[in-house]
């Protein structure tokens, strides 16, 4: 009986593995099948993608440079330093290719001590040795050439480059800095980047060993060149921005100033001629500079701008219809509004001037005066002037950073703002939006996008732009009515040689909360020469300035003053002043 059951079970078993040997049988026939239609395709159809593959494992590509960056003249400003580092790995050592010997053929190149170089790389434990940081190129090639006589395998240079800046802290808010191991940048560094670090490509293939395989395609000398970026030219003219460096400091610390600026700009075309800003840093070294150092407050911050923007206000009427040149303005010296007081900065001394005239508008910076120019206007139709001028956006310049500023929508205007905006304090500018708007005083009324780089005409073309902000006659007018301003009082800033239009001004500064202000003062001077033709534009601005009488025309006016001297004298700027025709302003259309 058990004989039978074992029969019947054995031929049952059998056929069961006979079927799964036949399906595995074919799994594995599929599986060949697969596979060689895989390597057909490979070989066949997709053979030039993986041929590049194979190149690209066995490829080099140069190692590129960033561009230089000059001035307008030519002088070097930024550049790039490439060393090298030199290392050993010890699991490579052989009786050949020993310390001792390494250590002997180095040491004199190198400078450093036999001894200590035998010691240094005798140290076993450590993967890989640092033998030597920051080597220059000539003593890498000669470190190069005893390794290719020696066939050293353990020893091996890593090539690196660094940003260099050979001016030190010179015109640093413009060129910022770069770091390659962060690939971290700033100012000109980052904006221009795509240029800086725009190259042409070149690889060739090499062995494991590092040498060059050359074929019929291969350019014999193009790999022995290090591609190299292109190189940036600014608008920044090293002699005046040395000038206004230079000022700008002396001003800073004979007065205990907190920061202050220096603009100085062409403004028939836009260029910045100089860019000072305090306080600065060094880029070669700006890990150790602070963010109040490195941060460009001039571009990001805003402030009220005070009495300068009086000039908006009475050229604001004027493009209106409001006013003309002779103009009559009722100025009763205070004003009463709310649970506030505005007077003039002589009404205690002076009292109420009564009726006066443009001239003495901006002469005597009179608060009121510009308050009753500015109530001519509506809300919107002086709200439209503003937008015009460029106030509550950016002014395009070619740096990074840059706020829009704060102007409210005239919707939420009420006879108190436009009261204050009138006279500077309504609003919050930057101080690049008050050199871009005051601009089209000085270019018959035209604003040009304020940038640091020079461009090619093609490029200047769709970068820079001119904006109609007002007509060529207020502009003159207005233009007219500053350098009789200045001609007629004793500010500082009045020049021999030369009709400046110019204002100062004065200004609280908000507390950091944005409520209320506090006892320090913005001090500012705004200004163009010569007053005939316009050729440089010049913005003054120190903030909270501690020692002695705090005012635009004491603190900044002295700075914008041999600022202006220097600049004339710089760029050869023909005089256009007749000392006995002090009030008469002849312009160049």
């Amino acid at each position: 009986m058990k004989r039978d059951i074992d029969k019947n079970i054995r031929p049952s078993k059998n056929r069961y593995c006979n079927n799964v040997s036949g399906v595995l049988d074919i799994l594995y026939c599929i599986a060949i099948a697969v596979l060689i239609i895989h390597l057909f395709i490979i070989q066949v159809f997709d053979l030039q993608k993986y041929k590049i593959r194979g190149k690209m494992q066995r490829s080099s590509h140069d190692f590129a440079v960033r561009g230089d960056i000059y001035d307008r003249n030519g002088i070097k400003l930024a550049t790039d330093r490439i060393y090298y580092n030199i290392y050993a790995r010890p699991v490579d050592y052989s009786d050949k290719e020993n310390p001792r010997k390494i250590a002997k053929l180095f040491a004199p190149i190198l400078g450093i001590s036999e001894a200590n170089l035998y010691a240094k790389l005798s140290n076993t434990k450590i993967p890989v040795i640092a033998v030597k940081k920051d080597v220059d190129r000539d003593t890498a090639e000669k470190i190069m050439k005893i390794i290719r006589e020696n066939s050293f395998r353990s020893i091996s240079l890593d090539k690196k480059n660094t940003r260099e800046y050979p001016q030190g802290i010179f015109a640093s808010h413009v060129l910022g800095f770069y770091n390659f191991d962060a690939n971290v940048s700033n100012g000109v560094e980052l904006t221009a980047k795509d240029k800086l670090e725009h190259t042409v490509k070149v690889s060739y293939d090499k062995t494991r060993d590092g040498k060059i395989i050359y074929s019929t395609t291969t350019d014999p000398i193009l790999p022995t060149r290090t591609p190299k970026g292109q190189d940036i030219t600014l608008t920044i003219d090293a002699a005046i921005q040395h000038v206004c460096e230079k000022e700008l400091q002396k001003i800073i610390k004979e007065k205990e100033a907190l920061r202050g600026a220096v603009i100085v700009m062409n403004p028939k075309n836009g260029e910045i001629l100089a860019y000072a800003v305090y306080p600065t840093y060094d880029p070669n070294y700006f890990q150790k500079a602070t963010n109040t150092q490195i941060k460009n407050w001039t571009l990001t911050d805003v402030y009220p701008p005070g009495s300068t923007f009086k000039t908006i206000t009475v050229t604001s009427a004027m493009e209106l219809g409001k006013i003309n040149e002779n103009s009559i303005i009722q100025d009763q010296g205070r004003m009463k509004f709310g649970g506030y007081t505005i007077e003039n900065y002589d009404y205690k001394e002076k009292g109420a001037p009564g009726k006066i005239n443009l001239i003495y508008l901006f002469e005597h910076s009179s608060n009121i005066g510009s308050v009753n120019v500015g109530f001519l206007m509506t809300h919107n139709e002086f709200y439209n002037m503003l937008k015009k001028f460029g106030f509550g956006e950016k002014s395009g310049i070619d740096l990074p950073g840059e706020s829009s500023g704060l102007l409210a929508s005239p919707r939420y205007w009420d006879k108190g703002l436009h009261m204050t905006m009138s006279y500077g304090y309504g609003t919050s500018v930057s101080i690049m939006q008050m050199v871009s708007a005051v601009s089209a005083l000085a270019n018959n009324g035209i604003r040009v996008t304020p940038h640091v780089i020079k461009y090619s005409p093609e490029e200047e073309a769709e970068k820079v732009k001119h904006i109609q902000t007002i007509s060529p006659q207020t502009a003159r007018t207005i233009t007219k009515l500053l350098a009789m301003s200045v001609n007629n009082g004793k500010s500082v800033i009045k020049m021999d040689k030369y009709n400046v239009a110019a204002k100062t001004g004065t200004s609280r500064k908000p507390l950091e909360n944005g409520v209320g202000y506090s006892g320090a003062m913005y001090t500012s001077t705004i200004g163009y020469l010569p007053a005939s033709d316009p050729k440089v534009l010049i913005y003054v601005v120190v903030d909270s300035a501690k020692k002695g009488p705090v005012w635009g025309n004491t603190v900044a006016g002295p700075i914008f003053k041999e600022v202006a001297e220097q600049t004339a004298r710089i760029l050869d700027l023909k005089p256009d002043k007749i000392p006995a025709q002090t009030n008469t302003i002849k312009h160049n259309n």
